[in-house]
């Protein structure tokens, strides 16, 4: 009884992962050596130090000087610092499609086999990790230029906010830029296209944000909901663009 139950019970244990493990394994590893291309890219181009933060951080001295008053700026900052991320995803986002259109590698890798899901999260990782530094850098550029202050359960807020968000643009800019890539005019409608659909972790992000920093009073207990929004606003995008961009750069 018991060899005749035992191949029974034990085949769907057996077959089922080793099916799936592959596909996985190649998704994952196409994912790392896409983000560390496109790491090694921008570590060689410096385009983040050169062009992103100087245009991102001249938007925050900008508002600074339009708005002239330290109440103000306090109160807006945190929004201040998600509007110059998003200005500067736009920038990074159309430098890094434009690149892999204007020497084919895109194209290469489609034609190679690569696999699509692969690229998309490769991609994805590498823009997350370039944007997660950014706003680091504009939320200390924040803290000296407006004076606003952040206690440590508010960093604590402040860190669970950014992972979300940071992932859900990354995923949303590199499924758009796919989009627009081969798109006459991109300049124009990569903008058209992203911008109202990153409008719910623009809000999001910056009510967390304020709730981090304590703005106009806020407790750290108002943050959380908004990042549970984050968080399934990245789910959303990283299932969905996963599944869809390679339709999109077959087109």
């Amino acid at each position: 009884m018991n060899d005749t139950a035992s191949p029974a019970s034990g085949s769907p244990a057996s077959g089922s992962p080793a099916s799936g493990s592959p596909a996985a394994a190649s998704i994952w590893r196409t994912a790392r050596l896409v983000a560390g291309k496109d790491l090694r890219i921008e570590r060689r181009s410096r385009v983040i130090v050169n062009q992103v933060l100087p245009f991102a951080s001249l938007v925050m001295v900008l508002f600074a000087f339009a708005l002239d008053n330290d109440e103000v700026l306090q109160r807006t900052a945190p929004g201040l610092v998600w509007l110059a991320t998003i200005f500067a995803l736009l920038v990074v986002v159309q430098r890094a499609f434009a690149v892999e259109t204007a020497d084919g590698a895109l194209d290469a890798l489609r034609v190679a086999g690569v696999s699509p899901p692969g690229i998309f999260l490769g991609k994805s990782l590498a823009l997350a990790v370039q944007l997660l530094v950014l706003e680091l850098l504009l939320i200390g550029l924040a803290v000296v230029l407006y004076e606003a202050t952040l206690t440590a359960t508010g960093a604590v807020l402040l860190v669970t906010t950014l992972l979300p968000a940071t992932t859900g643009l990354a995923f949303v800019g590199t499924l758009y830029g796919g989009l627009a890539a081969g798109a006459r005019g991109r300049e124009t409608l990569l903008p058209l296209l992203l911008f109202p659909v990153v409008a719910p972790v623009l809000i999001g992000a910056t009510r967390a944000t304020e709730a981090a920093f304590g703005v106009g009073h806020a407790a750290i207990d108002e943050g959380w909901p908004w990042v549970g929004m984050l968080l399934v606003f990245a789910a959303l995008f990283g299932v969905g663009g996963t599944l869809a961009f390679g339709p999109l750069i077959e087109e």
